[in-house]
């Protein structure tokens, strides 16, 4: 019985992060990634002027990777500005490497 609960939890533990893998497997997010590592703190416009992007696509990757919360937004304003939420980075990198730990 116990082998059941380790082999659900696992399974889950494994959706989750594919989840999250899946919303930085992408080049265009990964692009927008580095930017935003690059500059902290910017806004969409800048991002998808500087990316060579169009506006609604932008919007709409930024809006998976908010929804992931790597990224967050900071409003000044009538500006809204995007950064890197750095502690939810690291949260995923412990777990996607507990999981690799667990899988072997």
């Amino acid at each position: 019985m116990e082998q059941v609960e380790t082999d659900k939890l696992l399974f889950l533990n494994v959706k989750e992060a594919s989840f999250y893998l899946r919303a930085i497997n992408n080049n265009v997010r990964q692009k927008i990634l580095k930017l935003l590592e690059e500059r902290p703190k910017i806004t969409v416009t800048e991002i998808f002027i500087h990316l060579r992007l169009v506006q609604s696509i932008t919007s709409q990757h930024l809006a998976i990777l908010r929804r992931t919360k790597i990224v967050t937004t900071i409003r000044e304003g009538k500006h809204v500005y995007y950064e890197l939420n750095n502690q939810r980075l690291q949260e995923l990198h412990h777990f996607i490497k507990s999981i690799l730990i667990e899988s072997d």
